[in-house]
């Protein structure tokens, strides 16, 4: 609230304590999750060829975390950067670990390609499924097509955590396989939200519901209440 000093009839200052008003400008982004989705998948479709033994030999791994680290990651880092911008926090928290993953799962495989399985990262897989926990339950709230992405993910996540802690050779090919399907997931989720920002409309089923479905449908000020109380606008998180 601002007071500004005035003066009455007998040259008293008084204050102004009208409170003034605050403007906040929204700007228009494009939609980050087909960008997001996509390299997701490429990633994916790398690990599943690691997993089955299709890519072999030292110089083979190593070029793929370079994949990994410098096509894969940096994308999915721009895609979470535009998903914060657009106040997306759920798909932009995602997004960030998974980026960040692929950067450091691409540096241990430049570093160390002839390596098989590691206790260290098996623990780090194990955290990170049950990062994404919380992180699917609030998507099957809205996106339900995230939310399944998501726990597609974590059974990944928990078959691949299997085998570098010591598991039998079986849950690497499951890893393989929950892989596979996360690249046709991909694909799919990818082109449904590409083809919904460029017609306008939903055309393949991304079953949102409740407030997601509400941001597509309902109008623009109807979406736009609550935004002087989100993060960037209000003075604290």
């Amino acid at each position: 609230m601002n007071e500004a000093a005035d003066t009455d009839a007998h040259g008293s200052a008084v204050l102004d304590r009208e409170p003034r008003a605050a403007s906040v400008v929204v700007r228009a982004y494009a939609n980050p999750l087909p960008l997001g989705f996509f390299s997701f998948g490429i990633g994916m479709a790398l690990l599943a060829c690691l997993a089955l033994g299709v890519i072999t030999g030292s110089e083979q791994v190593r070029a793929t975390g370079v994949l990994l680290a410098a096509f894969v990651c940096p994308l999915e880092i721009l895609a979470a950067v535009v998903a914060f911008l657009v106040r997306d926090t759920g798909a932009a928290s995602a997004l960030g670990l998974f980026s960040t993953s692929w950067g450091a799962l691409g540096v241990l495989y430049i570093l160390s390609p002839d390596q098989q399985t590691s206790r260290t990262i098996g623990v780090y897989l194990c955290a990170f499924a049950l990062m994404l926990v919380p992180l699917t339950a609030v998507a099957f709230l809205g996106k339900r097509l995230l939310g399944l992405v998501l726990s597609v993910s974590i059974a990944r996540g928990a078959f691949a955590a299997a085998y570098q802690l010591g598991a039998p050779h079986a849950l690497q090919t499951a890893d393989a396989v929950t892989a596979l399907l996360l690249v046709g997931l991909a694909v799919y989720s990818g082109t449904a939200f590409l083809i919904e920002d460029v017609r306008q409309r939903t055309k393949l089923p991304i079953m949102r519901h409740g407030d997601a479905r509400g941001a597509i449908e309902d109008d623009l000020a109807a979406q736009q209440a609550r935004l002087p109380r989100e993060p960037g606008v209000r003075r604290q998180l």
